[in-house]
C-alpha cells in the first residue's frame, strides 16, 4: 500500500511534465509569473474536475480545509480566488490545449489495440458539435443569437476508446460544415457525419484524400441513378444504387460517382437515405456506420453530466477556453490512468472513487478497482465449533 502519495499525486504523475514545461516554455507562460504558474493552475483545474467544484468559492474553501496536504498536491501554497481568477484570464489557453493535444495522441496510441469496430480494419470516426449556452451579457465575445451567447465544441470521436481526435472550440454561429475546411483528414479511415456536414465540396476533397465518409441525404437532393447492385429487402435494404447528380453546381463539386443506399430501420419503420464514397463494404455495414454516431451524442452527453463545463469559472475568452481544455485534459488523463493500469471499471466510476477520496493515500490501482469478491471470515483458532454440517 502507498502510504506516501494521495490519490490525486499519483493520477498527477502520469501527466507529461516535461513535455507541458516545454509547452510552456515556448509559449512564455510563466513569464512574469510570481504566483501560481500554468501547472499550478492545471492542477487546481484538474482538481476541480475530479472533485466537481462549481465555482472559484468552492474551490477556495475545498482546498483551505486541506491545506495541510497541498503540498501532496504540488502547490506551494493556498491560492486564492482573486489569484485563480488572474491566472484564469491571463495563462494562454493554447498552453491547455497543447498539453490536452498530448495526452489525446498518448491516449489514441493506448486504445489502438482495441478491438474494431464492425471488424473493420480501419479507424472510425465519428463528427458532431455540441451547443453550450451562455449569457450574452456576460460573454459578448461569443454571440449565438440575438438574446444569447454560445459556444459550440466540434468534435471527432475516435469510436475506438471514445478518445476525441480532434476538438474546435468557436462561438455559436460557426456551421458546422465549416469545421471540414480546418479538419485532418486520413487516409483509408472513415468519418461518419449528420446531415449538417452535407457539402459537395468539402466531401469531394475528403474523396480525394482517400478517406471514406457516410453521411444521409436531404430532401432536395437532385441525382440519377446510373446503376443498381442487388439488394436483398429482407434484411431493410431497398436499394443500393450508383448515382451522379443532375444539379450543375452539385455536379461540378462532385463529378465523381456516389454510392446511395435506401434503408428501411425494421426497428422504427424510419426509411433513411445514406450518402458514401465506398463501394467495397455491404450496405448493412454501412447503415451500422452510421448508426454508430450515436457514440458522439453519448460523449456530449457524458461530459456535459460528468465535466465542469457547462458552468465556467470566468467570463473571458481564455478562461472559458482554459476551463475546457483543462476538462478535456483531464477525462484523457483519466482514461490513460485507467488502460495503463488496465482498470476494468469504467471511467464513471473512476471519476466517481476520485471526487471522494483525491487525498486518500492508497494505491490507485486498488483505489479505482472496486473489489467485488467478498473474503471467506476467518475462524480464529482458539474458537470452537458447535455445529459443523
Amino acid at each position: 500500500m502507498n502510504i506516501g502519495k494521495t490519490l490525486f499525486a499519483q493520477v498527477m504523475e502520469f501527466v507529461p511534465w516535461k513535455t507541458f514545461g516545454r509547452i510552456v516554455d515556448r509559449h512564455k507562460g510563466d513569464a512574469g509569473v510570481r504566483t501560481l504558474g500554468c501547472s499550478d493552475l492545471f492542477r487546481v483545474m484538474a482538481f476541480a474536475q475530479l472533485t466537481w467544484r462549481e465555482s472559484l468559492r468552492d474551490i477556495e474553501a475545498c482546498l483551505a480545509a486541506n491545506q495541510a496536504k497541498l503540498f501532496h498536491m504540488g502547490l506551494k501554497a493556498l491560492p486564492a480566488r482573486s489569484t485563480l481568477s488572474d491566472a484564469l484570464n491571463q495563462r494562454d489557453w493554447r498552453i491547455y490545449h497543447a498539453l490536452a493535444q498530448r495526452l489525446i495522441a498518448r491516449a489514441r496510441a493506448l486504445y489502438a489495440q482495441d478491438s474494431s469496430l464492425l471488424d473493420i480494419d480501419a479507424s472510425v470516426y465519428a463528427l458532431d458539435s455540441t451547443t453550450i449556452d451562455l449569457c450574452l451579457s456576460l460573454f459578448e465575445w461569443a454571440p449565438f443569437r440575438s438574446t444569447k451567447a454560445a459556444i459550440k465544441l466540434h468534435t471527432l470521436l475516435d469510436l475506438r476508446g471514445a478518445i476525441p481526435a480532434f476538438i474546435h472550440i468557436s462561438d455559436g454561429k460557426l456551421h458546422d460544415v465549416n469545421v471540414l475546411d480546418i479538419l485532418p483528414v486520413e487516409a483509408g479511415s472513415f468519418y461518419v457525419m449528420d446531415r449538417g456536414y452535407v457539402d459537395f465540396t468539402r466531401l469531394y476533397a475528403m474523396h480525394q484524400a482517400g478517406a471514406f465518409f457516410v453521411t444521409r441525404a436531404k430532401s432536395n437532393m437532385d441525382a440519377r441513378r446510373m446503376y443498381s447492385a442487388p439488394a436483398d429487402r429482407a434484411s431493410g435494404v431497398i436499394c443500393d444504387q450508383r448515382i451522379m447528380f443532375n444539379a450543375f453546381y452539385s455536379a461540378k463539386n462532385y463529378p465523381e460517382h456516389l454510392r446511395r443506399i435506401r434503408f428501411k430501420d425494421p426497428e422504427s419503420g424510419k426509411t433513411l437515405v445514406f450518402l458514401t464514397n465506398n463501394t467495397t463494404l455491404p450496405a448493412l455495414t454501412i447503415a451500422a456506420l452510421y448508426k454508430s454516431r450515436w457514440q458522439v451524442e453519448l460523449f456530449f452527453k457524458w461530459i456535459k453530466q460528468h465535466l465542469r463545463i457547462k458552468r465556467f469559472l470566468g467570463t473571458s475568452e481564455n478562461a472559458v477556453k482554459t476551463q475546457v481544455w483543462c476538462a478535456i485534459a483531464t477525462y484523457v488523463l483519466i482514461a490513460i490512468v485507467k488502460k495503463e493500469l488496465h482498470l476494468d471499471a469504467s471511467l464513471y466510476t473512476c471519476l466517481q472513487i476520485l471526487s471522494v477520496s483525491v487525498f486518500e493515500k492508497t494505491e490507485v490501482s486498488c483505489a479505482l478497482q472496486p473489489d467485488r469478491s467478498r473474503p471467506e471470515p476467518s475462524n480464529p483458532a482458539n474458537q470452537l465449533i458447535l455445529f459443523d454440517f
